[in-house]
């Protein structure tokens, strides 16, 4: 059985600063290593269940804040800072299920810490079929694709109510209480771990069940913008479409084909202000 984790960083039991998550920054080491203890509590909560094969996409920031050797159960490690399906990379139909750890809300979310969708410099919010969508909203477009559920995420409990919207009956490890965008209650971390670990078996031991990716076709992506610059941008791809002096969509059949013109808008954007 193939598990297939796509790991943030700002969800992590404890983190509520930039310097805590960027690397070069002073706490950043110690998070790290509490990351990799969250992912590993997933990874051995799964193997419980019977699951055999794990890969690990590192989709933090720059895409290389893990140590390799310090994955459990003989993961495989992708990473690296450009992946043409970026968060998603490496996910195909070979996979039995998805999970989501130490993700975190949306920009357009009240509350979340450290909340942002993708780059927080050019979107203000994001939504799928009219429904306001973070990271996990917009990436389960390659789970319905790929027809591989996403049972499984780890982060604050709004990271876990925006990730429901898109998949129904997913497990959750609420493993800290946003107080504000810059501040939260979090458990132990091994309490968190304990958790995760816990969530993690019961999603694979409830996979026969577990429902895909609740997204209606055709569907549209629509973003808002922070600037006009990044709209106007975003515009020249192919598949974009101005709705407003702010605003864009993508809409197609093919939710695979949206969330990679999606991660051009990105990937574009990103390029304006390096």
């Amino acid at each position: 059985m193939k598990i297939y984790i796509s790991s943030d960083m700002e969800g992590t039991a404890g983190v509520v600063d930039w310097d805590q998550c960027v690397a070069g920054g002073a706490q950043y080491p110690y998070y790290t290593e509490l990351l990799t203890g969250e992912i590993n509590a997933a990874i051995e909560g799964a193997m419980q269940a019977g699951a055999t094969e794990f890969l690990v996409n590192d989709s933090h920031s720059k895409m290389a804040n893990l140590k390799p050797d310090a994955l459990a159960g003989r993961a495989g490690y992708l990473s690296g800072r450009y992946k043409p399906m970026y968060m998603m990379q490496g996910l195909d139909a070979s996979f039995d299920a998805i999970f989501l750890v130490s993700y975190h809300g949306s920009m357009g979310s009240k509350g979340s810490v450290l909340s942002h969708t993708y780059f927080p410099l050019a979107f203000a919010e994001v939504t799928v079929n009219g429904v306001v969508a973070g990271e996990a909203g917009i990436n389960s477009l390659v789970s319905a694709a790929y027809q591989v559920p996403i049972v499984l995420v780890t982060g604050d409990a709004t990271t876990a109510e925006e990730t429901e919207r898109f998949c129904p009956g997913i497990k959750a490890a609420v493993v800290k209480r946003s107080i504000s965008r810059f501040s939260a209650e979090s458990l132990h971390p091994a309490e968190a771990r304990d958790l995760i670990r816990e969530q993690a078996r019961s999603a694979i031991e409830d996979l026969p069940t577990a429902r895909q990716t609740a997204i209606g076709l055709p569907v549209t992506l629509g973003i808002s913008f922070r600037s006009s610059d990044y709209c106007e941008l975003a515009c020249r791809i192919a598949g974009v479409e101005r709705t407003g002096d702010l605003s864009a969509s993508i809409t197609g059949d093919d939710p695979l084909r949206v969330y990679q013109t999606f991660i051009t808008v990105v990937l574009l954007c990103r390029g304006l202000v390096e």
